[in-house]
């Protein structure tokens, strides 16, 4: 790979994205690659472990939704608009 932009573009061409790691000492790189990295779930320099209270569901054909977090809520919901003129 020629560089970080050319890993991001790399990863991104996949037709999935559940999860993706970035492996650095660089913060600057990291936080740059976790915004443009297309992953339902980004690890930064530590193993893959989902967290209850983040939410976990992948992008692209890895999964439809979200599970876990307020977001695994959503599923459940059905959301309605309300607008009174008085």
């Amino acid at each position: 790979m020629k560089d970080l932009d050319d890993a991001i573009a790399k990863a991104n061409a996949s037709v999935y994205g559940l999860g993706s790691s970035i492996w650095t000492k660089d913060l600057a790189k990291a936080r740059k690659a976790a915004e443009l990295l297309e992953a339902g779930y980004t690890w930064i320099n530590d193993i893959q472990v989902a967290y209850d209270q983040l939410p976990f569901g992948g992008t692209k054909q890895s999964g439809f939704g979200k599970e876990h977090g307020i977001e695994g809520l959503d599923g459940y919901l059905e959301k309605k608009s309300v607008v009174l003129a008085y």
